[in-house]
């Protein structure tokens, strides 16, 4: 659950949110010193995370999978691409955001790199684009001139509905007719009700009640426009990688086992385990959405990343003149050298540990 808060209107904006010299000037303002080491030597990654929700990171901390890091929770972000900022700047040592967010950054010129991916659509977790049962709204056609709710500037849910309305046949033209409307997540069905948006995007807790009180329906989904498919990445600067190895790749290997972890352990056992980590780390948080939850979201195993996942979005910015051809290549975005499940230490079907995994 990545909820994200901004206001967005036109492509133009989302051209802008991570611009060159605003990167540059960041990159040069802040400090370059981290947060350090423990006394036993554990190297301290300091990080932003997302309220009422335990990420991969957290759990694989609570699971014991680290041994050569230790996390600082320094408050909850409010989107990701300020997340991915904040760790450009040296704010934090690795954020988490949607991977045309990622590409955008690195195209402005921060030195950032993709580790693991950190959230997705699988069969279960996805995003919906609702519109209310009696909107007349069938087709994508239907869009142009209308509003829709999204939850942050140049991310996830703009990229996805644009990219919707480009697949159905919609000039760019016409999709420049869509408005964007940024909402609070637990505002967005309301809005949608009351009129004050024609489509809105939900997923997990708000997707769940939406359904449940009825009238509304899909449109669309990002699972059925790509399938199941890894989203978002974490990043850490590339300095910080080449001084700090060992502690990135205890990350990697960590947060991957972990996220292995919620792919194939018990659901009533995950959420009991998320709970339990909620309530120790005392942030007057409510553990009320986690009769939500109903799976990682991350469909590959170990959340190992794959080329496509980077280079979808990589197409879609060349198409819409936001970035030059050539300039970005996936492969240079990521890596997953330090991942356990795609160097060979574990196969890609085993368990946290190795173990084999029950078909």
């Amino acid at each position: 659950m990545l909820f994200r808060l901004r206001r967005s209107r036109a492509m133009r904006a989302i051209a802008g949110t991570l611009a060159v010299p605003l990167v540059a000037a960041a990159l040069s303002a802040c400090g370059t010193h981290g947060a350090g080491t423990t006394a036993d030597g554990r190297t301290i990654l300091r990080y932003q995370g997302q309220t009422g929700t335990v990420t991969p990171v957290e759990l694989a901390a609570d699971l014991g999978y680290f041994s050569k890091v230790r996390l600082q929770w320094l408050g909850d972000t409010t989107s990701g691409p300020a997340n991915i900022q904040a760790a450009a700047t040296k704010q934090v040592e690795f954020g988490s955001a949607f991977n045309g967010a990622v590409v955008k950054l690195v195209a402005g010129g921060a030195p950032v790199t993709s580790v693991l991916s950190s959230y997705g659509a699988d069969e279960l977790s996805y995003t919906g684009y609702f519109v209310r049962d009696d909107s007349g709204i069938k087709t994508a056609r239907d869009l142009i001139g209308k509003k829709v709710g999204i939850n942050t500037l140049g991310a996830h849910h703009e990229f996805i509905t644009r990219e919707w309305l480009h697949q159905q046949g919609l000039s760019e033209s016409e999709i420049a007719q869509v408005q964007f409307l940024v909402l609070p997540p637990n505002s967005t069905e309301e809005a949608l009700r009351t009129g004050q948006i024609d489509v809105a995007a939900l997923g997990n807790v708000f997707l769940e009640t939406a359904v449940a009180r009825g009238g509304v329906h899909t449109l669309y989904t990002d699972k059925n426009l790509f399938g199941q498919f890894d989203y978002g990445t974490y990043v850490f600067r590339k300095d910080f990688i080449q001084q700090h190895r060992d502690a990135v790749r205890d990350f990697v290997q960590g947060t991957a086992r972990a996220t292995r972890w919620l792919q194939v352990t018990p659901h009533d056992q995950v959420v009991a385990r998320l709970a339990d980590i909620i309530h120790k780390r005392g942030r007057n948080e409510n553990t009320n959405l986690l009769k939500y939850y109903r799976s990682s979201g991350i469909p590959v195993p170990g959340a190992v990343i794959a080329d496509r996942e980077l280079q979808i979005w990589i197409d879609w910015l060349v198409r819409n003149n936001q970035l030059p051809a050539g300039k970005v290549v996936a492969k240079n975005v990521y890596t997953n050298e330090f991942n356990p499940y795609a160097d060979g230490t574990y196969s890609p079907n085993s368990g946290p540990n190795g173990e084999e995994v029950a078909k």
